[in-house]
């Protein structure tokens, strides 16, 4: 049997959502191991001139306790 604890992250990147969750899961990693997965509650964009500057995520992740 194996218990788990979610966390809510939020992440940015200048290139696209991909690489915005990507980037959030990696940067959790360095201090969490066992994550087993990510669920992307919300996206949103930031806009400047009517041109998309920033990708923005909010992610669930997942992972498994020792």
């Amino acid at each position: 049997m194996s218990v788990a604890k979610v966390i809510e992250v939020s992440s940015s990147s200048k290139t696209s959502f991909e690489d915005a969750v990507k980037t959030g899961i990696q940067t959790a990693g360095k201090t969490i191991s066992g994550i087993k997965s990510a669920w992307v509650k919300d996206q949103n964009v930031i806009v400047e001139n009517n041109a998309v500057v920033e990708y923005r995520v909010n992610l669930k992740i997942t992972f498994v306790l020792k």
